[in-house]
């Protein structure tokens, strides 16, 4: 290979002749912090919840899900350039890192927080969906829920903020590896 040449990368880490790496950070960076967002309005308000809790939900999965398509098709990359060559390369690989667990700890509070919110939805009136009355143990359940309901709603947002500023970081390392200061 002449030095002029790109740099090879495995067909199956290309699209239309482009490493796919670029393409796929794209991904990461428009849907973690729209799910970010939209965990943000679960957390305000309980309406809000309900109207936009499983789209957010949505997002937040599949900006998890391209985390792992994007570091891998990074590390292809990187591998194809030479390896872990400089300081900002080596910075935004392990900022990167940083990424996946907190978006599964983000997808993990934010779902619980929108399973139990249904779940207390649905038990406020326990009447109409069982044709039973309602007892103790059922008024105290729904309270506990009901108090926990906001704390993982505000946990889960609080969660996708913190994958978002890790987002920002990695690219910004990734950027400045590319582009220099």
């Amino acid at each position: 290979m002449n030095r002029t040449d790109p740099p090879y990368v495995s067909p199956i880490m290309r699209v239309a002749g482009l490493p796919l790496h670029p393409i796929v950070v794209h991904a990461v960076v428009v849907l973690i912090p729209l799910a970010a967002l939209g965990a943000l309005l679960v957390a305000a308000r309980p309406a809000w919840r309900r109207a936009y809790g499983v789209p957010t939900l949505v997002l937040a999965v599949a900006g998890l899900l391209s985390v792992p398509l994007a570091t891998t098709s990074g590390n292809a990359l990187a591998a194809e350039h030479g390896g872990h060559g400089s300081d900002a390369l080596t910075l935004h690989m392990d900022r990167a890192d940083r990424v996946l667990p907190t978006m599964l700890v983000f997808v993990v509070l934010l779902a619980a927080a929108l399973w139990l919110g249904r779940r207390t939805d649905q038990s406020a009136d326990p009447d109409a969906a069982t044709g039973a009355p309602s007892g103790g143990t059922a008024v105290a359940t729904r309270t506990t829920s009901t108090r926990l309901v906001p704390v993982l709603a505000v946990l889960a947002a609080v969660a996708g903020l913190v994958a978002t500023w890790f987002v920002v970081l990695t690219g910004h390392a990734g950027a400045t590896s590319v582009w220099g200061s």
